[in-house]
């Protein structure tokens, strides 16, 4: 395990009992370095959508069990916030939520052409995700060659 797969693990454990007291859901937890500066960030999400006072107060939860337990390292800033429209769709519940939505699908490298596509999520498991695209055909698409899945938002 990485320090960045650790420093992630670690804090989903400490959030969980958090988001069951508040009851939330944790979407993802990120260990991220940009220009320079860590991120430690939590996306939590309930029905009806967070407020900025969830927000503050898993932070400020969150934020002293990180002092007690001291373990990440680095100097980081630490951000609580909602996953936002576009969340990736990373983990089992995500997909399983996501059913019958529209989803996109960008690949690391071009499948037909085409790197990215949009469609209903009809099916997933470990290996594969499947959509059916706009002219109501089938396509399914194995994981390994997906750099990126997540909700589409029209507007």
């Amino acid at each position: 395990m990485t320090r960045k797969e650790n420093y992630e693990s670690r804090s989903e454990k400490l959030l969980l009992p958090i988001m069951e007291e508040c009851g939330f859901e944790l979407v993802d937890v990120a260990y991220v370095k940009e220009g320079g500066t860590w991120y430690l960030r939590a996306y939590i999400d309930k029905p009806g959508g967070i407020t900025i006072n969830d927000c503050e107060t898993v932070s400020r939860q969150f934020g002293e069990l990180l002092d007690q337990e001291d373990f990440i390292e680095d100097s980081y800033v630490l951000e609580v916030s909602s996953p936002g429209l576009g969340r990736p769709l990373k983990k089992e519940k995500d997909f399983e939520r996501s059913l019958g939505e529209k989803i996109e699908i960008r690949l690391y490298k071009a499948l037909d052409g085409a790197k990215e596509y949009t469609g209903v999520l009809e099916a997933y498991d470990k290996d594969t995700v499947t959509i059916r695209t706009e002219d109501d055909a089938d396509m399914t698409i194995e994981r390994e060659k997906i750099a990126l899945v997540r909700l589409a938002f029209d507007f």
